[in-house]
């Protein structure tokens, strides 16, 4: 790896919507990438130096598209696009972005996110797992829809405006939460979540969603009983994309 790895990001457009691309001087594996999903923030990927870091060491090409405050769904919300929803987005330009990219998948995209990407990543994969059969989130925001409920509460809670302009009220938004798009004998073959038990506003959902993966019988690895009083984004950031490493491992190996 480069020890300018910082300056292989580059931005561009890809219908219509900036992304960030980072391209490794020298790739580690071909055919494999991480898709990383951003927070309601809508920070880039280098404004956690944590992530970025772990994303450049990784040695594999890393996409992250904008998706505005869409929470990655599949209702069109017109201002990211009037004519798309953010979840065809990213199953239809994005993912072709990410072949042409990788060209012969040896393993494929897994998908990292966090936060509001977190969910999106995770719920992606439960409606889709034969496109990604590999999820990493770190404090899922999965019950997004309480953003709705007490959004007016709390101090970040205009950023929930957009969801008012998907939704008429917030059991239609729990309805496409991601707990919701489980199927029982269809799932992504790897998923992965961190959560903090000090997460007063998240943390439930990611317990909930664990499970009723148990009960269904579901593999995965969650970590939720964690007291982290620390940056979670940091703390876990190493081992979700070592997990995402190991899962392309994986999934390589079924495609050979």
């Amino acid at each position: 790896m480069s020890t300018n790895a910082s300056t292989n990001w580059t931005c561009y457009s890809v219908a219509g919507h900036s992304c960030e691309l980072f391209t490794p001087s020298t790739i580690v594996e071909p055919g494999r990438m991480i898709l990383y999903l951003h927070d309601l923030q809508e920070h880039s990927p280098k404004d956690y130096p944590a992530l970025q870091k772990a994303l450049e060491f990784a040695g594999i090409p890393v996409l992250a598209p904008r998706i505005g405050r869409s929470w990655g769904l599949q209702q069109t919300l017109t201002r990211f696009d009037a004519a798309m929803s953010a979840e065809n987005y990213i199953l239809g330009p994005i993912l072709k972005e990410c072949h042409r990219i990788i060209g012969e998948c040896r393993g494929g995209v897994g998908l990292l996110g966090y936060d509001m990407g977190g969910q999106a990543a995770l719920r992606l994969a439960y409606r889709h797992p034969g496109k990604f059969p590999i999820a990493a989130a770190i404090a899922p925001a999965i019950d997004f829809h309480l953003g709705m409920r007490h959004g007016h509460n709390w101090i970040d809670g205009e950023l929930y405006d957009t969801l008012w302009e998907i939704f008429d009220e917030p059991e239609q938004a729990r309805q496409e939460t991601a707990v919701l798009h489980i199927h029982p004998l269809n799932w992504p073959r790897h998923q992965w979540f961190v959560s903090s038990r000090n997460d007063e506003r998240w943390h439930d959902g990611a317990v909930r969603l664990s499970s009723k993966l148990i009960a269904l019988g579901i593999p995965h690895t969650a970590i939720i009983d964690e007291n982290n009083n620390e940056d979670i984004l940091s703390t876990f950031v190493d081992d979700a994309i070592e997990f995402i490493m190991k899962s392309l491992d994986s999934e390589a190996r079924r495609v050979n």
